[in-house]
Protein backbone atom coordinates (compact mmCIF):
# COMPACT_ATOMS: atom_id res chain seq x y z
CA UNK A 1 0.00 0.00 0.00
CA UNK A 2 3.16 2.75 0.73
CA UNK A 3 4.46 1.81 -2.46
CA UNK A 4 1.27 2.75 -4.17
CA UNK A 5 0.89 5.82 -2.27
CA UNK A 6 4.28 6.69 -3.49
CA UNK A 7 3.58 6.53 -7.13
CA UNK A 8 0.68 8.43 -7.05
CA UNK A 9 2.59 11.55 -7.63
CA UNK A 10 3.99 9.62 -10.84
CA UNK A 11 0.30 9.43 -12.15
CA UNK A 12 -0.67 13.27 -11.67
CA UNK A 13 2.72 13.88 -12.98
CA UNK A 14 2.01 14.43 -16.70
CA UNK A 15 -1.56 16.23 -16.50
CA UNK A 16 -2.72 19.19 -17.35
CA UNK A 17 -3.98 21.48 -14.82
CA UNK A 18 -3.56 25.53 -15.53
CA UNK A 19 -5.06 28.19 -16.14
CA UNK A 20 -3.82 31.07 -17.85
CA UNK A 21 -5.64 34.85 -17.47
CA UNK A 22 -6.00 37.96 -20.56
CA UNK A 23 -6.70 40.64 -18.42
CA UNK A 24 -8.96 43.47 -19.85
CA UNK A 25 -9.24 46.42 -17.57
CA UNK A 26 -6.83 45.22 -14.52
CA UNK A 27 -7.56 42.55 -12.35
CA UNK A 28 -11.48 43.49 -11.99
CA UNK A 29 -12.31 42.72 -15.75
CA UNK A 30 -10.97 39.67 -17.08
CA UNK A 31 -11.53 36.16 -18.63
CA UNK A 32 -9.55 33.16 -17.45
CA UNK A 33 -9.16 29.72 -19.23
CA UNK A 34 -8.89 26.90 -17.14
CA UNK A 35 -7.77 23.39 -17.85
CA UNK A 36 -7.81 20.14 -16.45
CA UNK A 37 -6.62 16.87 -17.83
CA UNK A 38 -8.09 14.10 -14.78
CA UNK A 39 -5.49 11.47 -16.03
CA UNK A 40 -2.26 11.59 -17.90
CA UNK A 41 -3.79 8.65 -20.06
CA UNK A 42 -6.86 10.94 -20.71
CA UNK A 43 -6.41 12.28 -24.42
CA UNK A 44 -8.74 15.49 -23.30
CA UNK A 45 -8.65 18.50 -21.57
CA UNK A 46 -11.62 19.90 -19.98
CA UNK A 47 -11.85 23.45 -20.50
CA UNK A 48 -14.07 26.09 -18.52
CA UNK A 49 -14.20 29.72 -19.08
CA UNK A 50 -14.12 32.63 -16.08
CA UNK A 51 -15.33 35.33 -16.93
CA UNK A 52 -15.32 38.70 -14.16
CA UNK A 53 -16.37 41.84 -14.34
CA UNK A 54 -16.27 43.03 -10.84
CA UNK A 55 -17.84 43.71 -8.69
CA UNK A 56 -21.18 43.44 -11.03
CA UNK A 57 -20.48 39.31 -12.29
CA UNK A 58 -17.88 36.29 -12.29
CA UNK A 59 -19.37 33.61 -13.46
CA UNK A 60 -17.88 30.00 -14.69
CA UNK A 61 -18.62 28.92 -18.60
CA UNK A 62 -18.41 25.22 -19.47
CA UNK A 63 -16.81 25.17 -22.71
CA UNK A 64 -16.28 21.25 -23.08
CA UNK A 65 -13.46 18.87 -23.66
CA UNK A 66 -10.67 19.38 -26.16
CA UNK A 67 -7.84 17.13 -27.63
CA UNK A 68 -4.83 17.42 -25.69
CA UNK A 69 -2.78 17.56 -28.46
CA UNK A 70 -5.11 20.87 -29.83
CA UNK A 71 -4.96 22.40 -26.49
CA UNK A 72 -5.10 25.53 -28.41
CA UNK A 73 -7.81 28.91 -27.44
CA UNK A 74 -8.00 32.27 -29.74
CA UNK A 75 -8.62 34.92 -28.48
CA UNK A 76 -10.94 38.12 -30.18
CA UNK A 77 -12.70 40.80 -29.09
CA UNK A 78 -15.95 40.87 -31.25
CA UNK A 79 -17.69 44.29 -29.92
CA UNK A 80 -17.91 46.41 -27.35
CA UNK A 81 -17.94 43.70 -24.02
CA UNK A 82 -17.83 40.71 -26.56
CA UNK A 83 -14.86 38.04 -26.91
CA UNK A 84 -14.82 35.40 -28.92
CA UNK A 85 -12.69 32.12 -28.47
CA UNK A 86 -12.02 29.58 -30.85
CA UNK A 87 -10.45 26.11 -31.04
CA UNK A 88 -10.15 24.41 -34.72
CA UNK A 89 -13.62 24.70 -35.68
CA UNK A 90 -15.55 25.15 -32.29
CA UNK A 91 -16.34 28.82 -31.35
CA UNK A 92 -17.75 30.42 -28.26
CA UNK A 93 -18.62 33.83 -27.95
CA UNK A 94 -19.55 36.27 -24.03
CA UNK A 95 -19.93 39.15 -23.00
CA UNK A 96 -18.83 40.63 -19.99
CA UNK A 97 -21.51 43.35 -19.38
CA UNK A 98 -23.62 40.31 -17.60
CA UNK A 99 -20.99 37.42 -17.55
CA UNK A 100 -23.18 35.29 -19.63
CA UNK A 101 -22.42 33.18 -22.60
CA UNK A 102 -23.39 34.02 -26.38
CA UNK A 103 -24.97 32.23 -29.35
CA UNK A 104 -22.09 30.65 -30.94
CA UNK A 105 -20.69 32.54 -34.20
CA UNK A 106 -21.40 31.06 -37.40
CA UNK A 107 -18.11 33.28 -38.51
CA UNK A 108 -15.25 34.23 -35.96
CA UNK A 109 -14.03 38.07 -36.74
CA UNK A 110 -12.54 40.89 -34.36
CA UNK A 111 -9.37 42.09 -33.49
CA UNK A 112 -7.15 39.08 -32.39
CA UNK A 113 -5.94 39.58 -28.74
CA UNK A 114 -4.02 36.61 -27.82
CA UNK A 115 -3.64 32.95 -28.07
CA UNK A 116 -4.49 30.53 -24.91
CA UNK A 117 -1.87 27.37 -24.77
CA UNK A 118 0.63 24.91 -23.34
CA UNK A 119 4.22 26.28 -23.73
CA UNK A 120 7.48 24.32 -23.69
CA UNK A 121 7.26 23.23 -19.99
CA UNK A 122 4.04 21.83 -20.55
CA UNK A 123 2.58 25.26 -18.49
CA UNK A 124 -1.07 27.06 -19.45
CA UNK A 125 -0.40 30.39 -21.16
CA UNK A 126 -2.29 33.30 -22.52
CA UNK A 127 0.32 34.77 -25.04
CA UNK A 128 -1.13 38.40 -26.40
CA UNK A 129 -1.19 38.78 -30.03
CA UNK A 130 1.39 40.84 -31.76
CA UNK A 131 0.43 44.43 -31.54
CA UNK A 132 -0.24 45.72 -35.27
CA UNK A 133 1.62 49.23 -36.58
CA UNK A 134 -0.49 52.19 -36.36
CA UNK A 135 -0.19 54.54 -39.13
Amino acid sequence: MRKLLLLAPLLLAGCVDGSATYYIDGNQHALSVRATQAYFWNKDVTIDLIATRMPDCQRRIALGELPVSRLELELFASGENEYTLRAGEQAWRVETQGCSQMEAPEQVTGQPLGLFHLDNDKKFIFEAAAETPKG
